[in-house]
């Protein structure tokens, strides 16, 4: 495959935008167009010789036809592109009034001042975010640390590789060579021979270097801190109470980041004007949270917690035995909710798929796909997936996605012609030809419509998994963990409630999607988790 092309369109200013890209054209082919339909010439050109679009740069200077054309034009030539407007002084306050919608509904993925000397490292920062997020999500990997190899369209083998590209490993999926035996699927870490890989904590464990049980039964010091669960809540909690000293621990069942890690883009995310997407945003905080001394444990999942009495330690269960611990965080965070349609139960893995399954989207250029779900995940799912498949379709209970999805993303949604949204409507049955999804029966105000899908997206709200804390630690009537002042009256000490974060169990705190009453949004979600470490301090102040 040739090297991936930035096209840079413009009449006017050639010359600088030659100059200033030309750092990347060791890697790039980057080429030049006065105009758009010049530069699909070199578009379908790069395309026969094997090489995608990477970056369109669009000089907003173009004469006014031309411009208006590739405003109207430049998203659907190729979706899965990153699209960057740039525009010279004299001319930014002007064109950023006209080009602020279209930023908001998707039509660019950013708006830049056009760089007026050299080193304007602020601009080429946000080209490389660019780059950086269409390689994570569209190139295929260059270098790969993990080989998955199984037939495809092997179930596990779809799990094990949103695992590892949601933790932001390099790595490939092959089908069996001439030579291979099962079972299946088999990876190969590095240089090291393949083998059988059941499922994906077995992979966890091994890939970060814990597949021998003794390794987490080795910690036995009392921790100050042990985390239940990496997503933003979990992350922020370690991230916070290591960088203040406290030893800490953290276990995470599935991939680090929750729900959140398998976001496409997070653009209301205070402090990344261009948005992030929730694998790196994960992998950051799990490598800041490690470079403060807090260690992660994948792949393991408590099984149990034993409150300590009278000043004991909490005694935190899991497979490998007990860790002891200060206090806890409780941050397992919300599971989606089974659609409850046996026949597409069935069909998970093959094309059916709960969460966004960012992996799974490649697969689905050219074809229909519906999103089942209201809130921002399912919004930021469909607008990834239209990047790919010919039409998404969100599906959604009640009318509109007004009073569920943030005013953002509703925006962008409604501009991108590749996606309908249809109100009181759900998914009643499916089918499959050839073993994979083929077809959806929808229903409507009472009427059933049967018509071809491949892929159905699944995020139908959260419920929360809260059976491995005892009774003592109690919950709302959902099963959400209660904190604060929403803990029962008889369970108070002294006459005052627990701490704002704190459980019904002295020393064990609650923070993130899994705690009654959070807003379940991300920054709620870190904010809960850094907030928990200053009740934490207290705690231990009063036990020392």
């Amino acid at each position: 495959m040739s090297d991936p092309m930035i096209l840079l369109v413009t009449a006017e200013n050639e010359e600088v935008l030659r100059a200033q890209f030309g750092r990347y054209a060791a890697e790039y082919a980057v080429r030049v167009a006065p105009s758009l339909e010049e530069g699909v010439v070199l578009i379908r050109r790069a395309e026969e010789e094997g090489a995608p679009l990477a970056l369109m740069v669009l000089d907003t200077t173009l004469p006014t036809p031309s411009l208006k054309h590739a405003l109207h034009e430049q998203r659907a030539l190729v979706p899965t592109a990153r699209r960057l407007a740039v525009t010279p002084w004299p001319r930014f306050l002007e064109h950023a009034q006209g080009l602020r919608h279209k930023v908001a509904m998707g039509a660019f993925d950013a708006h830049l001042l056009m760089p007026r000397g050299v080193r304007d490292e602020e601009f080429h920062s946000a080209v490389v975010e660019l780059l950086n997020e269409w390689t994570a999500t569209i190139a295929a990997p260059q270098v790969e640390t993990v080989r998955i190899i199984a037939p495809p369209g092997d179930p596990v083998a779809r799990e094990l590789h949103d695992y590892l590209f949601r933790g932001g490993t390099p790595h490939g999926v092959h089908p069996p060579g001439p030579g291979d035996v099962g079972p299946y699927p088999q990876v190969a870490m590095q240089d090291g021979p393949p083998r059988h890989v059941p499922d994906v904590r077995t992979l966890a464990r091994e890939l970060f270097g814990r597949s021998d049980v003794a390794s987490l039964a080795d910690v036995d010091e009392l921790l100050d801190v042990v985390v239940v669960g990496a997503g933003p809540a979990g992350l922020a909690a370690c991230v916070y109470a290591a960088s203040e000293g406290l030893t800490t621990l953290a276990l995470e069942a599935g991939a680090v980041g929750g729900q959140a890690g398998s976001s496409s883009m997070i653009r209301n995310y205070l402090g990344f004007p261009r948005g992030i997407s929730g694998m790196r945003l994960s992998t950051r905080a799990r490598s800041q949270a490690i470079r403060f001394g807090a260690r992660f444990f994948p792949g393991w999942e408590a099984e149990e917690l034993v409150p300590g009495e009278d000043g004991a330690p909490h005694r935190v269960r899991t497979e490998a035995g007990e860790l002891l611990a200060r206090t806890v965080v409780v941050a397992t965070g919300v599971a989606y909710r089974r659609l409850g349609v046996p026949a597409l139960e069935e069909l998970v893995g093959r094309g059916v798929h709960y969460g966004a399954a960012m992996t799974a989207a490649r697969e689905m250029e050219g074809q229909d796909v519906v999103v089942v779900g209201g809130g921002n995940s399912a919004g930021q799912a469909a607008v990834h997936l239209a990047r790919f498949a010919r039409s998404v379709t969100i599906a959604v209970r009640r009318p509109d996605l007004r009073s569920t999805m943030s005013a953002y993303l509703i925006t962008e949604i409604a501009a991108n012609p590749r996606i309908t949204v249809e109100g009181s409507t759900r998914v009643v049955d499916g089918g499959a030809e050839d073993g994979d999804l083929a077809w959806l029966e929808l229903e409507r105000d009472g009427t059933r419509e049967r018509r071809p899908v491949q892929g159905l997206f699944l995020l139908l709200g959260a419920e929360p998994h809260c059976e491995w804390l005892p009774e003592a630690v109690r919950r709302d009537p959902k099963g959400y963990v209660l904190t604060g002042r929403d803990v029962p009256g008889e369970e108070w000490r002294g006459g005052l409630p627990p701490a704002e974060l704190e459980t019904a169990v002295p020393g064990v705190y609650c923070a993130g999607d899994v705690r009654s009453g959070s807003m379940k949004r991300v920054a709620s979600a870190t904010g809960e988790g850094a907030g928990v470490v200053a009740h934490i301090h207290e705690h231990l102040a009063r036990t020392d």
